[in-house]
């Protein structure tokens, strides 16, 4: 048995309903009813990086970093497919430069969506403490 199992499906058009666990995740290739799955792909990699800049941030002796916000982007080449991810890492805790990047380094190791993306399509990160 395999440790993900997920069930997707299409009734019509470019929309699909995927089944994973409980979960119903809905995407949309033309963005009508759901995002498309670029969008939802870097969406998940924000999602998968947050919890991993937590650790790091704690692995770091940093246990409290307060309130953390993502503001992702990516591009696109002219085939539609994704050319670059950046991630603007908002952090409430006052945190030095040495500290930020050390914690957005580590993340980087923990974050299994970063290790399941080609090298050339990891997230360019910025870290801002004490921006809240």
């Amino acid at each position: 048995m395999s440790d993900i199992e997920t069930s997707t499906v299409s009734e019509e058009g470019y929309a699909c309903t995927s089944q994973v666990g409980e979960f119903d995740l809905q995407i949309d290739a033309t963005d009508e009813t759901g995002p498309n799955p670029n969008a939802a792909l870097v969406a998940t990699y924000a999602s998968c990086y947050l919890p991993a800049f937590r650790v790091g941030g704690s692995q770091r002796g940093e246990e409290d970093l307060g309130k953390v916000q993502i503001d992702a982007s990516a591009d696109l080449d002219e085939d539609d497919d994704l050319a670059s991810i950046a991630f603007d890492v908002h952090v409430e805790a006052d945190l030095d430069d040495e500290t930020a990047s050390e914690i957005a380094e580590r993340a980087e190791g923990i974050c299994h969506v970063h290790s399941a993306l080609r090298e050339g399509l990891h997230a360019e990160i910025s870290v801002y403490p004490g921006a809240f």
